[in-house]
């Protein structure tokens, strides 16, 4: 199972908060493990491309209590479980029914925090399954990702930095950092994302054989 992509968060019918995900680094990791043999679940946000193989189950979410949703409920039956997307930490307190109109000169919106898919699938996961997370760092970042890969009881944990030329949100390349529960530290040169997917898929080979 991989969950790709962006969620929303409406604010109203009109409006919603989300981020700058493409998509692009799940899609490449579901058509590489379809090609790799795997039976693909690809639980995707709302994105404008979709994978190359036909073979991959889609699953089209919007929010990320959706997206959360689909993702706990398919993951008992998979073998793993590759969280690449970039889902909204927090939400509206409250969805408007009617377009809010322009009547003053701020809008104050109360958000509430979503549910921690990492960390739910963590508490969930059964011995011989593997999940592989992915954090997106600006400062700190090994030490943010090897906290973030032991609190959610991950396996491994694929770093990206926002600060690398060609790399993070809309790049077709990516420059990763694979950091495992036993602190191996695997650092790849800039690649394309089809690259580094392959790469990703690779560790998780190693760690079923």
């Amino acid at each position: 199972m991989i969950n790709a992509g962006p969620t929303r968060e409406a604010i109203d019918p009109v409006r919603f908060l989300s981020n700058y995900s493409s998509g692009k680094m799940g899609i490449a990791l579901a058509d590489a493990a379809a090609e790799y043999g795997a039976d693909v679940e690809l639980v995707l946000g709302p994105v404008t491309i979709v994978p190359k193989n036909d073979s991959i189950k889609i699953i089209n979410v919007t929010t990320a209590e959706s997206m959360c949703a689909e993702c706990i409920s398919r993951f008992p039956q998979n073998d793993a479980a590759i969280l690449s997307a970039a889902v909204a930490d927090f939400t509206p307190v409250e969805f408007h029914g009617e377009k809010i109109k322009k009547e003053k000169n701020e809008l104050l919106l109360r958000l509430k925090p979503t549910t921690d898919i990492a960390l739910a699938l963590g508490l969930l996961k059964k011995p011989g399954q593997i999940i592989a997370g992915f954090a997106l760092e600006t400062d700190n970042e090994l030490e943010n990702a090897k906290a973030k890969l032991l609190r959610k009881n991950m396996d491994f944990i694929v770093l990206n930095s926002l600060r690398e030329k060609g790399s993070g949100f809309g790049h077709d390349t990516n420059k990763i950092t694979i950091i495992d529960r036993n602190n191996n530290i695997d650092n790849f040169e800039l690649k394309t994302k089809d690259q580094a997917a392959l790469d990703i898929l690779d560790k998780i080979v190693s760690m079923i054989q």
